[in-house]
């Protein structure tokens, strides 16, 4: 267990190596000082249960929050926009493509995916409807997208041939 006081020093020597790797992921010292920030928040919510050493968890949440901000700001299609798209214009291939390896998922995972890229639902939501654990949602989530992924990318290998 950490005291206030040691909590303190160890953000205070964690701090500069904290914001050289926020940096180095975001490459825009306001957005890693929000991040570091966020970071020392969340260890000073843990600090009870904490022991030294703070930095491999700290060094851990600061490339995973930065991550997660790069993952917001990549532009992303909405697969729904997309398939109305098609239907509309004649038919996009990759779309339906796309479509037909979805449609080859286990009954789960294509609900799974369904729910999230379709509807737009976040993964909480997604647990309370399915009485899921997030856990299992993202896991299932993860597969799924491997899975078409994978599946899209030898259809597409095979149609060159």
């Amino acid at each position: 267990m950490m005291t206030a006081d040691e909590f303190k020093n160890e953000a205070r020597r964690l701090r500069p190596r904290l914001m050289l790797k926020a940096r180095y992921y975001l490459s825009d010292g306001d957005e890693a000082e929000d991040v570091v920030q966020d970071v020392l928040l969340r260890l000073w919510q843990m600090c009870n249960r904490l022991h030294a050493p703070v930095e491999p968890l700290a060094l851990l949440l600061t490339r995973n929050l930065c991550v997660d901000l790069l993952r917001r700001r990549r532009p992303t299609s909405d697969v729904g926009l997309l398939q109305a798209e098609a239907d509309t214009a004649g038919g996009n291939p990759c779309i339906e493509r796309m479509m037909r390896v979805v449609e080859t998922l286990p009954d789960w995972q294509q609900t799974i995916l369904r729910l999230r890229h379709m509807q737009g639902m976040d993964m909480k939501e997604i647990a309370s409807l399915t009485g899921s654990s997030e856990v299992a949602i993202r896991k299932a989530l993860s597969r799924a997208r491997q899975t078409v992924r994978d599946k899209y990318k030898k259809n597409a290998d095979n149609e060159r041939y």
